[in-house]
């Protein structure tokens, strides 16, 4: 893809991170520029004629909203507005989310509901396809009045203020600009709002975490296949009958994939001595399943929140209406963080049961997967690191939307803390491939001690993570073959 033109026709998350893995520029059509502008006339008009107060636009902010405004100050007033609200504080938010952050808010202002000008939208997508990626920090939002403080610093470096991070080195904005040939963005009615309002922090990290969930999940079927047959596990609990009749579309699809991925193998047809396995191997079908339902469910939900507009007030040109209302209330989208958080750790808790008894020194494998184990330790500890990774988790999981802290002096008296869902998730999201490594680590030990070939595609799996792990004869310096575990579950794992 070498352009991508916002047209606002329906934007699904896999066409998202389509445009975003691509690098391709961004730009808005001309339809989208001329829906811009009309709003933006709109409202400059409603601005000289208009008697009433209309919040945002010629009123201050959250409880000073019957504070009136005069016209000659109304640019003073946003800018005002961005300056005083990029409060964050804490880790800084990674580059490629800030850079999915940009897409999304030029993507949301692009409706002409806005009242933003089109050099402000065109401007952020000139620092999205120039990687002009604004300094931003974890916390600071409640998201309920939109992403407050996290979308005050993407938006400071429109105006020359703040910093930004420019080939890898933080500068001042004001620098850059110039380096660039731009000017500072001079403000109109409504535009601070427009640009601070809206669930684009939370909705970046989402549409990401719900991408990277998609990915664990794939691969968690070839990998727990693997230490299924690693464990000399049994295929009965993966037959179509004994799933179809539980009727969860999860479950039904997680037995089919692994009665597909298995089609040929000696080991599993082999006749096995004991009559059922562990749950964790037993009720993959079970947990998996369900992992997945929530995170399809989830990923409608994101896929809804990139399409909308989520700023406030609402701009309804042809009905000549601005409605003050609450779209940035993060609910929706904290609802689904928390919810997608713990299903994608429960994959990764299932996953460190199934490490826990390859590692135990049963079904005819060594203990701790090490010949001469005593002397050696072998894989000991990597089951301790995964333990303690499924332990954070568990805090990690914690919901963040059941809270809610009064604020703006009671006019802002609920709101979804849906960016603390949304930076819990990601943390989560980053344990269980390690979670995911860990496994992998522990299966392919696992299996080499076996005789019995297994199907054709855990072979290429097996074959190909080889080239980049070995097989661990005695102890060694263990923890750089477990992130190049990592690593290989993050971006090397591709099974035909």
């Amino acid at each position: 893809m070498k352009e991508f033109v916002i047209e606002n026709n329906w934007i699904t998350l896999a066409q998202l991170d389509q445009v975003i893995n691509s690098c391709a520029g961004v730009k808005l059509s001309e339809s989208v520029k001329a829906d811009i502008q009309k709003c933006r006339e709109y409202l400059d008009d409603k601005v000289r004629v208009a008697e009433e107060r209309i919040y945002g636009v010629n009123t201050g902010f959250g409880s000073l909203c019957n504070t009136a405004i005069e016209e000659k100050d109304l640019e003073k007033l946003q800018r005002n507005l961005v300056e005083s609200h990029a409060c964050g504080t804490g880790e800084r938010v990674p580059d490629h989310i800030v850079k999915r952050m940009l897409l999304l808010k030029a993507i949301g202002l692009s409706h002409g509901s806005s009242g933003a000008q089109v050099e402000t939208v065109e401007r952020i997508l000139y620092f999205y396809n120039n990687d002009i990626l604004p300094v931003i920090y974890q916390q600071g939002s409640l998201g309920a009045s939109g992403d407050l403080a996290p979308l005050a610093h993407l938006s400071l470096p429109l105006l020359g203020e703040g910093e930004v991070n420019h080939k890898n080195s933080i500068r001042a904005s004001n620098e850059i600009l110039k380096e660039f040939g731009l000017e500072p963005l001079k403000l109109r009615s409504k535009e601070g709002l427009a640009l601070l309002n809206g669930t684009q922090f939370m909705s970046a990290y989402g549409s990401y975490c719900v991408s990277k969930a998609l990915q664990l999940f794939d691969q968690y079927i070839p990998i727990a296949a693997l230490s299924l047959e690693a464990y000399d596990g049994r295929i009965n609990p993966f037959q179509k009958n004994v799933n179809s009749i539980r009727n969860q579309l999860g479950q039904v699809e997680v037995a089919a994939r692994f009665r597909n991925i298995l089609e040929g193998s000696n080991m599993i047809a082999r006749k096995k001595s004991h009559v059922q396995d562990p749950y964790s191997f037993r009720c993959i079908p079970q947990v998996f399943g369900a992992s997945k339902d929530a995170i399809d469910y989830c990923a409608t939900i994101l896929e809804r929140e990139i399409n909308a507009v989520t700023d406030n007030p609402t701009v309804f040109v042809d009905e000549d209406d601005v409605v003050s209302a609450g779209n940035f209330h993060g609910q929706p989208v904290a609802l689904a963080m928390d919810f997608l958080a713990i299903a994608v750790a429960e994959l990764g808790s299932i996953s460190e049961r199934r490490v826990f008894k390859l590692v135990s020194g049963t079904r005819d494998l060594p203990p701790f997967l090490v010949a001469n184990s005593g002397l050696n330790s072998g894989f000991m500890i990597p089951q301790y690191t995964a333990a303690s990774i499924v332990s954070q988790n568990k805090q990690l999981c914690t919901p963040a939307s059941v809270d809610s802290v009064d604020s703006s002096n009671g006019q802002e008296d609920h709101v979804s803390m849906g960016a603390n869902a949304a930076t819990k998730l990601y943390r989560v999201i980053e344990n269980c491939f390690v979670l995911q490594g860990i496994e992998l680590f522990n299966a392919a030990q696992a299996m080499d001690f076996r005789d019995e070939k297994s199907s054709r595609r855990i072979q290429e799996l097996r074959e190909s993570y080889r080239r980049h792990v070995p097989f661990v004869s005695q102890d060694c310096f263990m923890q750089p073959w477990i992130n190049k575990s990592i690593d290989f579950v993050k971006y090397n794992l591709v099974m035909n």
